[in-house]
């Protein structure tokens, strides 16, 4: 799943876990528990209104449900409950049997059928952007919050813009863009790329890639040192490496590094939020026992029932050869075939 880029979850786990949650005031008592249950564990792919319009999901084929969109005859608690039971293969819904009891099943299903589904009455989720979640003075971000709401998008050219606009477009660029959507619409003669790159917590244009010089200090990540998943964010210094092993630094960095971090111990911010948790590369209780021909075999086909993705559509056997060699020399030495 990774990736990215949401109103990332492990922030509830700073600021106090779900006691930091602000409820919505007209949510009835009996569907607080469910709310709870939804806003820790369901935003990141279904977001906060239940309309699934988070940076993760637009990373996720097939997408998450739109619960407000959602027929109600189909999505009744009962189903719900059923697919947190078993989950739904060959998408990111994974099973949250053993996570979630049966009866927080049914609660957060009734939340989701009452609040988003049917739309009983004026009820409404949690106001991320409160005070007790560490967000003083939200209405200073105006200026960005046509970008984060799609209202204007990022392919609009800069010419075009007022000067408010501008200023909006940076401040979406430096403060929102992790959490909100890619704010970029259809293709249109001036397209953003976006690249895609691991973002495990708010960056501050921190690149794993460029790394100063041993005499600067390293430039740090918007948590600053108060983050205790920076130290995983930074890549193991390396050297000897050949050119396929170079190859695989990249590409690891880029496309592995999300969930199993930088350092390959999967305990950076995403890593430490997922479950089960991403494998650490580093450890030879489990490393011990793995050989070249099984990982690249992990890597192709992902595994069932984790955020772990099939690969195969989007790395040739080169690059996976490559990731492992990689793997080899920054983390767990595995023998050669």
């Amino acid at each position: 799943m990774p990736f990215l880029l949401i109103r990332p979850a492990l922030l509830f786990l700073l600021l106090g876990g779900l006691n930091s949650v602000t409820l919505a005031t007209d949510t009835p008592p009996e569907l607080s528990a469910g709310q709870k249950i939804y806003n820790y564990r369901c935003y990141f792919c279904h977001g906060y209104a239940g309309d699934a319009k988070t940076v993760a999901a637009s990373f996720l084929t097939p997408p998450p449900v739109d619960f407000t969109r959602a027929d109600a005859k189909i999505f009744t608690p009962q189903h719900i409950v059923a697919t947190l039971q078993k989950g739904k293969p060959g998408t990111a819904m994974k099973s949250f049997q053993g996570i979630l009891t049966e009866k927080e099943m049914m609660e957060v299903a009734n939340f989701v059928v009452t609040v988003f589904i049917q739309r009983s009455g004026n009820l409404t989720n949690t106001y991320y952007h409160t005070p007790e979640n560490g967000w003083p003075n939200h209405q200073r971000y105006a200026d960005a919050f046509p970008f984060a709401t799609g209202k204007i998008y990022m392919s609009q050219p800069i010419d075009t813009l007022t000067a408010s606009q501008v200023r909006g477009r940076e401040l979406f660029l430096s403060s929102c863009v992790i959490c909100h959507s890619k704010a970029d619409g259809p293709l249109s003669d001036n397209p953003v790329i976006w690249e895609a790159r691991p973002l495990s917590f708010p960056r501050n244009h921190f690149d794993h890639s460029a790394q100063p010089a041993p005499s600067t200090p390293l430039k740090l990540d918007a948590m600053s040192s108060a983050s205790p998943y920076l130290l995983h964010d930074i890549p193991p210094k390396i050297t000897n490496l050949s050119a396929i092993g170079l190859r695989g630094q990249k590409l690891f960095q880029d496309n592995c590094a999300f969930c199993h971090a930088a350092d390959g111990t999967g305990k950076n911010w995403i890593g430490s939020f997922l479950e089960p948790h991403p494998r650490n590369l580093r450890d030879e209780n489990f490393m011990k026992g793995m050989t070249r021909d099984k990982f690249a075999a992990t890597i192709r086909e992902g595994i069932p029932e984790t955020s772990m993705p099939a690969w195969k559509s989007v790395l040739s056997e080169v690059e996976i050869t490559a990731i492992i060699e990689y793997v080899s020399n920054a983390f767990y030495p595995l023998p050669k075939q």
